[in-house]
C-alpha cells in the first residue's frame, strides 16, 4: 500500500481561500477516488491510517472555510444533522412501475405485443436487455455538471421524497461522474440493497442492543435508507446498484445496453448478470441460471427485468397507465423445501391470542434457514391435516414469512395423531375462547381469557389498567410498570396496592431503586392511594375486558349502578343452563348497544376464575368502585321505573333526545325487546324489535303517543 505522509502537506494555517478551495477539490476527488478502490473493487491502495488522515484534513478545512464547503464533501458522506423531515421532490421523468410475468407463456406474449405494436413480423428477433430484479429501495440520483445535487425516493412514481443527505453516505454512489460523454443533467435511477452478509451483522448487533429486528433484507435497507438523521444512515452498509436513467439533457445513446456501459463508465456499479438476449432460448436460461444462483447471492432478487434494447423503439413503444410497454418483470415462484414438522408450539400473544407454529427440522428456503413457521390458527390446522412428524412443504410467503404450504399425506408413516388446539392458556391456563360473531359462527382466533393473569399478556394489561383513563396513578407509567413487572413486584393488578405494604417490609426499599428517592416514592404511594376509591366505569374499563371501551364502560356502570349488582347477575348468568336465556341475560342485554357479543364479553371475563381472583385481591387491597347515582328524575312520574325501548326513527327527537327525556321521568332505557320491557316505541322502519315486541303482548306505542305521554307526565 501507498502511505501519503501528512508532513508532505501545506499547513493549514498557511493557506488562503484560493489554496484552500484548491486543497478541498483535491481531496474531495482523492477520497472518492479511494471509496472507488475500497468498496466497489476490493483492492485499497493505502491504509486505514492514511485514508482517516485525509479525511480529518478535509474537516480541518472545512472548520476553518465553512463557505467552501463543496456539494461533493466527503464529510457530507459521513451522516449531517438531523433533519425536521423529507421534502417532496417532483420526478421530470416519472418512475413508473413494471407489469408482470409469471411463466414462458408471459415472456411470449410479452415479446408479441412488442412485434405487434411496432408492426413487425412473426420472424422478426427483439433483443432485450435483461438485468436481476433487485429487491430494495428505489432512487433516482440526479447529477449536473457531472456532481451529485439530489436524491429522491419513487414516492408515488410522480412525486418522491427529497433523501439526498442519506444517499451521500452510501458509499458505491459517486459524487462526481467520472469518464467521457457525462451530460449536463443526468438522472441515474437503481436500487438501495444491503447484502445478506451485512444484513445478519446487523441483525445480531440490533438484538444484542435489544432492538427489534429487520423482517428482511428489503426492509432492512429501506428503514436504513428512509432515516431523519443521516448518521444513522452512514453507519448501515448499503450499496447501490444502477440500472437505467430519468431526466437527461441529451441523448447519447441507441440501446440500453450501451447505457448499462456508461453508467459503469461514470463510477456505479451495475447489477451482475446483466446481458443481451436474442429471443425466447436466451431469456429462459438466464431465468434458470439466476433461480439456481439466487440463494447463493448476497442479496435478494425476485425476479428478472426484460427491456427492449433499442432506445428508438423504447420510445415509439411508449407507456401505458403507470407502466412502460417496452419492459417487463418475470417474478420469480415463492421457493419451496421439504422438511419434517418437529412439534407444534403454541405461542400467546400480547392480547391473548393463542397462535399455532411449527417447529421445524432446519431447511434452507430462499437462501434462509427456517426453523419455524405460521400455521395461523387451529382451523387452518384441521383443514390441511397437519400432524407432528409429518412431511411437509414450506415457503417463504412474499419471500419473507414460511408458511406451511402442504402435507405429503403419502409420505407419512406409522401411526399419527390428529392435533389436539388447547382449550386453556398454555402460559396461564386460563380458559382459552373462541368468539362468536352476531350470527353464531366462531371466529377463526383463539384467546386467552386470563388478561389479568397471565404472564404472555401481563405487562400490556398492567399498563392498560393505570392509564389515564382508567386508573391513572400519577408516577406509575410505562416504564415504571416494565421496571417493577421485571423485578416480580407487580405481577397482576392488585400488585399495585400492596406495594406500601412491600416496601415497608424489605430491606430494599423503593427509594434506593435507580431513578427513585424519597419524594417520588412518596408521591407514587400518595398516587396509589388516592385510587383505592375509583369510579366504577374507570374500574372497568381498567378490566380490559374485550370490546368494553370507555363508552361502553359508561353504560354499564349506570345501568348497574355497583360492582356488587353487576357480579350478581353475572354470577346468575354463569350459573344457569343456557347463558343466552333468562332474566339476568336479558338485563344484560337490555344495555344500551350492548349487543350479543360484547355480552358474551363480559360473561366469559366473569366465568374465568383467575379473573374473579383479581378482582377479589383488589377488593382484599381496599380498592372500592363507587356507586354509580342514578340520573336525577322525577321520582312522581308514572314513567319512574319502567324500561322503554326506543326503535325505528323519530322524526320530532333525537334518540338522544328521547332517551334523556325517558331517564329524567323515571324510566330505564334499553336497546334489546324482552318480556321485561314496559314500553316499545315504533318509528318509522322498525322491523325485528317490533316483531318480537307483538309477539311477546308488549305495548307499543308511536312517536306521537310517546311525545303526549312524555309531556303529560
Amino acid at each position: 500500500m501507498v502511505q501519503k505522509r501528512a508532513e508532505n502537506w501545506i499547513s493549514v494555517d498557511t493557506l488562503d481561500e484560493t489554496g484552500a478551495a484548491q486543497e478541498l477539490e483535491r481531496l474531495a476527488r482523492e477520497i472518492a477516488a479511494h471509496d472507488v478502490l475500497y468498496y466497489q473493487e476490493d483492492a485499497p491502495v493505502i491504509s486505514d491510517a492514511a485514508y482517516d488522515a485525509l479525511r480529518r484534513r478535509n474537516e480541518i478545512l472545512e472548520a476553518k472555510f465553512p463557505d467552501l464547503v463543496r456539494p461533493d464533501s466527503p464529510s457530507l458522506r459521513v451522516g449531517a444533522t438531523p433533519i425536521e423531515g423529507f421534502g417532496k421532490v417532483s420526478h421530470e421523468v416519472a418512475m413508473l412501475s413494471l407489469d408482470n410475468v409469471f411463466d414462458e407463456d408471459g415472456m411470449a406474449a410479452f415479446i408479441d405485443r412488442v412485434r405487434r405494436f411496432m408492426g413487425f413480423p412473426e420472424e422478426k428477433v427483439v433483443e432485450v436487455a435483461a438485468e436481476p430484479k433487485i429487491d430494495g429501495l428505489s432512487a433516482s440520483l440526479r447529477y449536473e455538471a457531472g456532481v451529485f445535487i439530489l436524491g429522491a425516493t419513487r414516492g408515488d412514481g410522480q412525486v418522491g421524497e427529497n433523501i439526498t443527505a442519506n444517499l451521500r453516505t452510501v458509499k458505491t454512489i459517486p459524487e462526481r461522474l467520472e469518464g467521457e460523454s457525462v451530460p449536463d443533467v443526468v438522472e441515474v435511477r437503481g436500487e438501495v440493497y444491503m447484502g445478506r452478509a451485512d444484513f445478519e451483522r446487523l441483525n445480531a448487533e440490533r438484538e444484542k442492543e435489544g432492538e427489534d429486528l429487520f423482517a428482511n433484507l428489503r426492509n432492512a435497507a429501506a428503514g436504513s435508507l428512509r432515516q431523519l438523521d443521516s448518521s444513522i444512515t452512514a453507519r448501515r452498509p448499503l450499496g447501490f446498484f444502477a440500472y437505467g436513467l430519468g431526466e437527461i439533457s441529451e441523448v447519447l445513446w441507441q440501446s440500453q445496453q450501451e447505457i448499462q456501459d456508461s453508467l459503469r463508465g461514470w463510477g456505479f456499479v451495475t447489477p451482475p448478470y446483466s446481458r443481451l438476449c436474442s429471443g425466447m432460448k436466451d431469456m429462459s436460461g438466464l431465468y434458470d441460471e439466476l433461480r439456481v444462483a439466487r440463494p447463493d447471492l448476497d442479496f435478494d432478487i425476485d425476479g428478472i427485468v426484460y427491456k427492449v434494447n433499442c432506445l428508438d423503439w423504447q420510445i415509439r413503444l411508449g407507456t401505458v397507465s403507470r407502466a412502460p410497454r417496452w419492459a417487463v418483470a418475470r417474478k420469480f415462484p415463492a421457493e419451496q423445501s421439504i422438511t419434517i414438522l418437529k412439534s407444534i408450539d403454541i405461542q400467546v400473544g400480547r392480547t391473548g391470542t393463542l397462535t399455532p407454529v411449527a417447529k421445524l427440522e432446519p431447511v434452507n428456503v430462499s437462501g434462509v434457514i427456517v426453523s419455524n413457521a405460521t400455521l395461523h390458527n387451529e382451523d387452518e390446522i384441521t383443514r390441511k391435516d397437519i400432524r407432528v412428524g409429518d412431511k411437509v412443504v414450506i415457503q417463504r410467503a412474499g419471500d419473507v414469512i414460511p408458511q406451511v404450504v402442504e402435507v405429503l399425506k403419502d409420505k407419512r408413516r406409522g401411526k399419527t395423531r390428529r392435533f389436539a388446539f388447547p382449550e386453556c392458556c398454555p402460559v396461564c391456563d386460563s380458559r382459552a375462547v373462541r368468539e362468536e360473531d352476531e350470527t353464531g359462527v366462531l371466529g377463526a382466533v383463539r384467546r386467552c381469557e386470563g388478561g389479568l393473569v397471565c404472564p404472555a399478556q401481563a405487562e400490556a394489561r398492567l399498563r392498560h389498567f393505570v392509564s389515564r383513563n382508567a386508573f391513572d396513578i400519577e408516577g406509575l407509567g410505562n416504564k415504571q410498570i416494565a421496571a417493577f413487572f421485571k423485578d416480580g413486584l407487580i405481577k397482576r393488578p392488585d400488585d399495585i396496592f400492596t406495594l406500601v405494604a412491600h416496601d415497608e417490609k424489605s430491606k430494599a426499599k423503593f427509594a434506593s431503586r435507580e431513578g427513585w428517592g424519597e419524594l417520588s416514592v412518596s408521591n407514587l404511594f400518595v398516587a396509589i392511594e388516592a385510587r383505592r376509591k375509583i369510579s366504577l366505569e374507570r374500574f372497568l374499563f381498567a378490566l380490559g375486558i374485550r370490546h368494553i371501551g370507555e363508552m361502553m364502560a359508561r353504560r354499564i356502570a349506570r345501568h348497574f349502578g355497583s360492582l356488587e349488582a353487576l357480579e350478581a347477575v353475572m354470577d346468575a348468568i354463569v350459573g344457569s343452563f343456557n347463558k343466552k336465556t333468562g332474566e339476568a341475560w336479558e338485563r344484560l342485554m337490555s344495555i344500551e348497544g350492548i349487543g350479543e357479543r360484547v355480552a358474551r364479553a363480559v360473561v366469559v371475563f366473569f366465568e374465568e376464575a383467575h379473573n374473579r381472583d383479581v378482582l377479589k385481591g383488589l377488593k382484599e387491597a381496599g380498592v372500592m368502585p363507587q356507586t354509580v347515582a342514578k340520573v336525577e328524575s322525577d321520582a312522581t312520574s308514572p314513567l319512574a321505573g319502567q324500561t322503554i325501548v326506543f326503535t325505528g326513527a323519530l322524526e320530532h327527537q333525537t334518540r338522544l333526545e328521547a332517551k334523556v327525556c325517558a331517564e329524567m321521568l323515571g324510566a330505564e332505557v334499553s336497546s334489546a325487546v324482552s318480556k321485561r320491557i314496559d314500553i316499545v316505541v315504533a318509528g318509522e322502519g322498525s322491523g325485528s324489535k317490533r316483531k318480537k315486541a307483538q309477539e311477546l303482548g308488549l305495548r307499543i306505542i308511536d312517536e306521537a303517543k310517546w311525545i303526549a305521554l312524555s309531556q303529560r307526565t
